[in-house]
């Protein structure tokens, strides 16, 4: 009998070949993004070194606050604003995409189109 995949892990199935085509540097760093059913977390990594340079998440305690009373796309926007201006203080203006084997849409394309208005390049 053929077991069918969860959508877990279709997804890491399409995180995988995503990453193989992406390779951050540190001029170029790669923006990570993970979408859970609650919370947003955002990393900048440096995959030459294999370090995380910059990370932003709703479950940071500045950022608590300010995501009182606002819903889950509205929370991925400030975390993608957060971490674009994080970026353009360490003088990092590029990144590539990695979406993490979501769809581009909803609160992945709001994290976007956020940190792209807020000055980084991808």
């Amino acid at each position: 009998m053929i077991k069918q995949k969860t959508r877990s892990e279709k997804r890491i199935i399409r995180h995988e070949r995503i990453r193989r085509k992406i390779f951050g540097s540190v001029s170029k760093p790669r923006i990570s993004i993970f979408i859970s059913l609650k919370h947003v977390y955002a990393q900048l990594i440096d995959d030459e070194k294999g370090q995380t340079l910059i990370s932003a998440s709703t479950l940071e305690k500045e950022l608590k606050e300010m995501l009182k009373g606002k819903n889950k796309t509205e929370s991925a926007k400030v975390v993608g604003k957060i971490i674009a201006e994080r970026a353009l203080q360490k003088g990092i203006s590029a990144a590539v995409f990695d979406r993490g084997g979501f769809q581009y849409h909803g609160r992945v394309k709001a994290f976007a189109d956020e940190a792209r208005s807020a000055g980084l390049k991808f």
